[in-house]
């Protein structure tokens, strides 16, 4: 009732990593890995397949299977709730399940299963304390860390009590040098209040020329300036820290305080999309969404911006106007080109003021702008619902769950990024496909369409309610959310002429507060 290797192959039985824990020649896994795809019968709904002296217990992931394989006395049900915790850990430590993430994270892997599976035998562990035993974090480390920061914390402030305490002492001392000073009120002043001198007719003639100068001060400067302390140069700092024996050392330099590490942005890339083969008429409809929802519910912000870009390619289609599609604009506020003429009647056409001109060829020119703002909810294209419950330890159990309200649309490469507290490891109920990076949540999901418009996913993180949010979320999409189109183009001298068209939604801003 053992666990001979745990293993994953490609869908043709390529071994790209295999871990025995009982004695087995590379030449035997590699001929059981390599029958193991003929043995599953087609449209079958069960994980596990046996032959005459083996079991295997996999699961299909993407292109690839991650099996164990077992004896047939093994215990089935355990089987399967190790080869789960197995496929989690290789979710949670490669970013993505193909043969070159394998590769390069194969050693982590192998680690990985050596804590779940020891001779054989599964061992009593959970994600969360794999995770740890691989990242090797020590609690008593921490705490020393942290005794450590509290000291270097003590020392500078002990050293800037001690600056001050040496740069009052230094004004102290350049007060009394100022206060020792000779007055200005001359030589014969100072003399005769010392009472050692009596006055002489000699001393009359210098007295007389001392004062005879108007600027007094001038005199007075010289003898100050010559004097041997100078106390508020550069290097007095310096020389009175040198005279105090060195007991007191210079303060540092303050370090510079580290910025806060910036939210998480979610970038899409529009390379997603399927491309349009463009016709000598091809029209560009872009939009970029711009949203604030509140956690309660509500919006707070809502901006659309749109944009019809047309690129002519031949001359001789160049004199044409474009005609949107007869839908609702009303909520829509229309710019054109100074060159465009202004909507006029019900329809709305798009064509040049003078009709003798032409639009430009072989580049593309922006005719027509809209943009939308609302307060109504029914607008937002997709809803993301993000309820943390704190369980009173610390750790916090968080629902997901997104629904599309824009059936027309088709949202490509979604991303929702949840902020959680640094080098946090979730631990994820369901399959759904995720990673957690230096301070977030991401999930991402393939395609929401109105074939599958709702989703949801549930995980345990450490962390009150307010640490996941704000919430980002990404996605493209191919449409328009007030679904403006082109319904025809048509030339100035009459005759419709066929043409191509995108329509790309892009998302600048949308974040739940």
């Amino acid at each position: 009732m053992v666990v001979l290797a745990a293993s994953i192959c490609t869908r043709s039985g390529k071994p790209l990593l295999s871990r025995q824990f009982r004695p087995m020649p590379r030449s035997r896994i590699d001929g059981l890995l390599a029958s193991f795809p003929k043995l599953i019968p087609a449209n079958s709904q069960h994980t596990t397949v046996e032959t005459a002296d083996v079991r295997f217990v996999y699961q299909p992931f993407e292109e690839l299977y991650v099996l164990l394989i077992t004896n047939k006395g093994s215990n089935i049900l355990q089987d399967i709730s190790t080869l789960s915790l197995l496929v989690r850990l290789i979710s949670s430590l490669t970013p993505a399940m193909s043969e070159p993430a394998i590769l390069h994270h194969s050693f982590d892997l192998l680690c990985a299963f050596d804590e779940v599976v020891s001779l054989g035998y599964k061992e009593n562990v959970t994600l969360s304390q794999v995770r740890s035993v691989l990242e090797g974090e020590s609690h008593e480390e921490k705490i020393q860390e942290i005794i450590a920061r509290n000291k270097e914390a003590e020392a500078k402030e002990e050293l800037k009590r001690r600056a001050k305490q040496l740069e009052m002492q230094r004004r102290e001392q350049q007060r009394a040098a100022r206060a020792s000073m000779p007055g200005q009120g001359g030589y014969g002043g100072n003399m005769s209040m010392a009472g050692g001198y009596v006055p002489a007719p000699r001393f009359e003639a210098p007295a007389q020329e001392y004062r005879a100068p108007s600027p007094a001060p001038a005199v007075s400067k010289p003898a100050f300036k010559g004097s041997g302390m100078k106390l508020g140069g550069k290097k007095g700092k310096a020389d009175l820290m040198s005279a105090l024996g060195g007991e007191v050392e210079m303060e540092p330099e303050p370090e510079p305080i580290p910025e806060p590490e910036p939210e998480p942005q979610v970038a899409v890339s529009e390379e997603v999309l399927e491309k349009v083969e463009q016709e000598s008429i091809h029209v560009a409809i872009r939009e970029q969404l711009s949203v604030t929802m509140s956690r309660d519910g509500g919006l707070d912000a809502f901006e659309l911006k749109g944009d019809l870009d047309l690129r002519v390619t031949d001359p001789a289609l160049a004199k044409l106007r474009l005609t949107l599609a007869k839908k609702d604009y009303a909520d829509l506020q229309f710019k054109q080109h100074p060159n465009v003429a202004k909507f006029s009647g019900p329809d709305k056409v798009i064509a040049l003021k003078d009709p003798s001109r032409s639009f430009p060829v072989g580049q593309g020119l922006g005719v027509l702008r809209w943009r939308m703002t609302s307060k109504d909810e029914s607008n937002v294209p997709l809803t993301v619902t993000v309820w943390p419950q704190p369980r009173g330890d610390g750790t916090s159990d968080v629902a997901i769950e997104y629904e599309l309200e824009a059936q027309h649309l088709t949202l490509r490469n979604v991303v929702i990024s949840i902020p959680i507290p640094p080098n946090s490891l979730p631990s994820v109920t369901g399959d759904a496909d995720w990673r957690a990076e230096r301070n977030a949540f991401v999930w991402t999901i393939d395609t929401i369409d109105a074939d599958s418009s709702t989703g949801n996913l549930e995980f345990r993180c450490d962390g009150d309610a307010d640490a996941f949010f704000p919430v980002n979320i990404g996605f493209v999409a191919s449409g328009s959310i007030p679904d403006v189109e082109v319904a025809k183009a048509s030339l100035i001298d009459g005759g419709d002429e066929t043409f191509s068209q995108e329509r790309i939604l892009t998302v600048d801003k949308y974040e739940i507060v």
